[in-house]
């Protein structure tokens, strides 16, 4: 059995689970998820806890039962306390401002780069050479913030860019004199 598809998952009291048809609805402060779930998959809603059951032991319904358990808590945690990914720019000019919703990017380019903020998506820039991500889905979080850090990668020989918090950017030697 696996081991992270058997475990419980814990609804607080903030968050309301609904399950119908294959559909994992999960609604809570910070917004409203849902997820189609196998139909080789059983979700079941017990007093405060959710969990999900495989009905055989193929390998197709072993390797969707730990995903399963893993999507659902996701989107609990995403509802009640979201997620958020912190973005660094390192580079002599380069700066994020944020105008209204969307992240204007200066990364060295000739015109500022724009980033429209999706759907359940918002920007903080608490400093102008860092930016948060936060949102409720922690799918869409992650995808939004490679997005921007797709616009200007690290330098390996300077540094420069837009990178991760925490993220570590290997340095490469530049050309040898002789």
């Amino acid at each position: 059995m696996s081991r992270v598809g058997r475990l419980p998952i814990e609804v607080p009291a903030s968050a309301t689970v609904t399950v119908s048809d294959n559909v994992v609805r999960v609604k809570g402060p910070k917004g409203e998820l849902e997820q189609v779930v196998s139909g080789r998959l059983d979700v079941v809603q017990e007093e405060g806890r959710v969990l999900v059951e495989r009905r055989t032991d193929e390998p197709v319904d072993r390797s969707l039962h730990g995903l399963t358990r893993t999507l659902i808590f996701n989107m609990v945690t995403g509802v009640t306390a979201g997620f958020e990914k912190v973005l660094e720019i390192q580079g002599v000019g380069y700066r994020a401002i944020l105008r209204e919703k969307n992240l204007e990017l200066q990364l060295g380019y000739s015109n500022p780069r724009i980033v429209e903020a999706p759907e359940g998506i918002e920007f903080e820039v608490p400093v102008p050479t860092r930016v948060i991500v936060r949102g409720c889905d922690k799918q869409k979080v992650g995808q939004v913030a490679a997005d921007i850090r797709h616009i200007r990668k690290p330098d390996p020989y300077k540094g420069k860019g837009v990178r991760y918090r925490d993220e570590y950017v290997r340095r490469k030697a530049g050309k040898a004199i002789k």
